[in-house]
């Protein structure tokens, strides 16, 4: 069986490595019934700290086409990529598509696939924050009713793809995240590298990130988070892993961060994860920061006004503040002073065998749909 993946963003590098390590397990031990994976690169992430050294360290595959699509707005991005991907698909051949999350990426790879009856598999699916004023949310909604087989990681995902009228080809088989976390979590106990490099300590510091368009491409919400910061760092050191559209954004809006609040350029996964387990508290707008903030059961706000990852809020894991300074700061307040207390023992993302999982699913159903 022949399995096309595509990605493009940092998210679905480190979902991918996870799957293709199961892949390769799965190959050493049935070469009877070889699983055939390439990887198409969208260059969606073209920064080399965004891309090229998650490959590197993360041992992926080396991707068997890069596209270099690089940055664009959302409908001239997606066009590129699915004319791209559409080649890729004629020339392949693949048995398979396989897409992860919600970027650009995502749906460009399940419509070329679609278009091409190519069965689509959809790894993050039903995930929903209902609302479609976020692009990802566009892109995985429409990834999803595209899709022949969708990798639910949460029972909420499944109830949200019922309602609206999915359940064929449906599987909770856990979150490939969590699978990453335990599988690398060792060696960053091992390695420890980013806290010394930058001269932090354990519990010592607020670790943040800030990217969604949402918040970047808002001169005021980026004001209002950006004084949250300023106003924490007063008590405690803030260390922002910063995104380069970030970046260009707080020059363009002429953002200057107080003193305490320290800039960095984007980490690479085991220096995040790093930072992650030992920071006091995570401020951020990614959701998939939101869950490895979980993992690391290290206390969450999120910069957003909902989430696609609830069970982290059920718990008492993850507070939502949107980019208002006074919720950021009051919820701040709440976790340090004990009067919102996280629940880490809670199991919603599975056991980490979701990876072994989907391979078996996209096995059986290739021998299914060959009968």
């Amino acid at each position: 069986m022949r399995v096309l993946t595509v990605v493009g963003a940092r998210p679905q590098f480190i979902k991918a490595a996870t799957l293709s390590r199961a892949i390769a397990r799965h190959n050493a031990l049935h070469p009877e019934a070889l699983v055939d994976e390439r990887i198409v690169h969208t260059g969606q992430h073209y920064d080399a700290n965004m891309s090229d050294v998650f490959f590197r360290e993360l041992e992926i595959p080396a991707p068997a086409w890069h596209l270099g699509i690089g940055s664009a707005t959302h409908g001239e991005q997606t066009g590129r990529m699915l004319a791209e991907i559409e080649k890729v698909i004629a020339a392949d051949r693949p048995d398979m598509m396989l897409v992860y999350g919600d970027t650009n990426s995502t749906l460009a790879g399940a419509l070329a696939a679609a278009k091409l009856h190519v069965p689509v598999a959809h790894v993050e699916a039903g995930l929903r924050s209902f609302n479609r004023r976020m692009p990802e949310e566009v892109n995985r909604v429409v990834a999803d009713h595209l899709s022949d087989l969708l990798f639910c990681p949460t029972e909420q995902s499944v109830e949200n793809l019922a309602r609206e009228g999915i359940t064929r080809g449906v599987l909770r088989i856990g979150d490939v995240m969590y699978d990453s976390v335990r599988h690398y979590g060792e060696r960053v106990a091992r390695e420890p590298r980013a806290l010394a490099a930058l001269g932090l300590v354990p519990k010592g510091f607020v670790l943040a990130t800030v990217h969604r368009a949402e918040n970047t491409d808002s001169a005021d919400n980026l004001r209002r988070i950006f004084a949250a910061f300023d106003a924490i760092a007063a008590r405690c050191p803030v260390v922002v892993a910063l995104h380069p559209r970030t970046r260009r954004f707080l020059s363009e809006h002429r953002i200057a961060p107080a003193a305490g609040v320290r800039l960095l350029e984007p980490l690479g996964y085991f220096e995040m994860i790093e930072l992650e387990v030992n920071a006091r508290m995570i401020l951020t707008d990614s959701g998939g920061v939101q869950k490895e903030a979980f993992f690391a059961r290290t206390p969450c706000l999120t910069l957003r006004e909902e989430t696609e990852w609830v069970e982290t809020v059920a718990c008492g894991a993850n507070r939502v503040c949107g980019a208002s300074t006074e919720r950021i700061l009051e919820e701040f307040r709440r976790y340090e002073s004990g009067e919102t207390a996280p629940d880490f023992g809670a199991t919603p993302y599975g056991n980490g065998d979701a990876a072994g999982r989907i391979v078996a699913a996209l096995i059986e159903f290739h021998a299914t749909r060959d009968r």
